[in-house]
């Protein structure tokens, strides 16, 4: 399958993309020998013209791209809905990317990103580095493109429009409510891998555990549940290991562990109370139901969404971190 793309074109023609779109839209405003060129490189390389190429002649695609970071998480499936129904008043198009761990491969993702002339970007990756910050930035500044980060942060900086929920502070308010039930063996369940949200809410459970002066136990494992369930039933193997309280970064963490201690005989709520993260599907399917921490995640889809289209339409947001309110969902896990 040929994979040649606007891009490649312009590259190796030596010619910016609005040329290659002239040249395939209006020929008549190029000049023969780049016209030549162009068609010949075209020919070349068996690029296939399509909308975004004919965009570009506009400057306008009405295309987003969304990038997500994979779409087997419910959360992300929540969070489509709510960009979807919003980019439809608008009569906008998605353009979906899935990224994968590589770093190389998320440089050649934005890329394409780029050269698909979509007039902006919704980036859900909820791990932003200062390299991925540094490059969404360049995208934004050097190619005019806007971009709008929805339920990830990088909160060393706000030049990108931001959408989201206070993090530490839900992390904060659910350590301390499991403290205020008596609990003093209080894990937090978290990703190996780091991500800049989970790094908020570890400082918000710190803080309630310090302040109540306990010890911090904090288990790093992953967010595939086929690894974590053997991580869980290992580290609690003998049940001698003190645990009484949960706070788990994601629902599906939660609930991984839940199936776990019930296997080995504990009783939820009275042995141990949990709660999760997000309020995704997985915690009115888990059985007993899981409390957790409601992140309105289709709200932020819209909001990111209708922040988006008033970047593209010229209406420069002045606000740039937009927080969105969170709630506590107290269910069967938690007393």
């Amino acid at each position: 399958m040929n994979k040649a793309t606007i891009y490649n074109v312009a590259y190796t023609a030596n010619v910016s993309l609005a040329t290659v779109s002239r040249t395939l839209n209006n020929p008549e405003k190029v000049k023969p020998e780049t016209r030549d060129r162009v068609l010949r490189v075209i020919k070349e390389l068996g690029y296939k013209p399509n909308a975004f190429a004919k965009g570009l002649a506009s400057k306008k695609s009405t295309t987003v791209a969304v990038i997500v970071p994979d779409m087997s998480r419910a959360s992300v499936a929540e969070m489509l809905n709510g960009i979807s129904h919003e980019a439809r008043k608008y009569n906008y198009s998605l353009l979906l990317y899935v990224l994968k761990d590589e770093t190389v491969e998320e440089s050649e993702m934005m890329k394409e990103v780029v050269a698909s002339q979509v007039d902006g970007i919704l980036y859900l990756n909820d791990e932003i580095n200062e390299s991925q910050y540094t490059m969404l930035n360049l995208i934004q500044d050097e190619y005019k493109v806007p971009i709008v980060l929805a339920n990830t942060l990088y909160p060393y900086d706000n030049k990108l429009v931001t959408v989201c929920i206070d993090y530490f502070k839900a992390a904060y308010e659910v350590t301390s409510r499991l403290i205020k039930e008596g609990r003093k063996d209080i894990y937090l369940l978290t990703t190996a891998r780091k991500y800049m949200v989970n790094d908020l809410k570890e400082e918000g459970y710190l803080k309630a555990i310090k302040e109540a002066k306990i010890e911090p136990k904090i288990i790093r494992t992953s967010g595939d549940i086929n690894i974590n369930t053997v991580h869980f039933h290992e580290l609690f193997k003998d049940n001698l290991t003190p645990v009484d309280g949960i706070v788990a970064v994601r629902d599906s963490i939660a609930v991984s562990f839940i199936n776990t201690m019930i296997q080995k005989g504990k009783k939820i709520p009275s042995d141990i109370s949990v709660y999760g993260f997000q309020n995704t599907k997985y915690a009115s399917l888990s059985r007993p139901m899981l409390s957790c921490v409601d992140i309105p995640i289709e709200a932020i889809g819209v909001k990111a969404m209708s922040l988006l289209k008033q970047e593209i339409d010229g209406e420069i947001t002045e606000v740039k971190f937009n927080v969105l309110p969170h709630s506590i969902i107290s269910r069967q896990t938690t007393k």
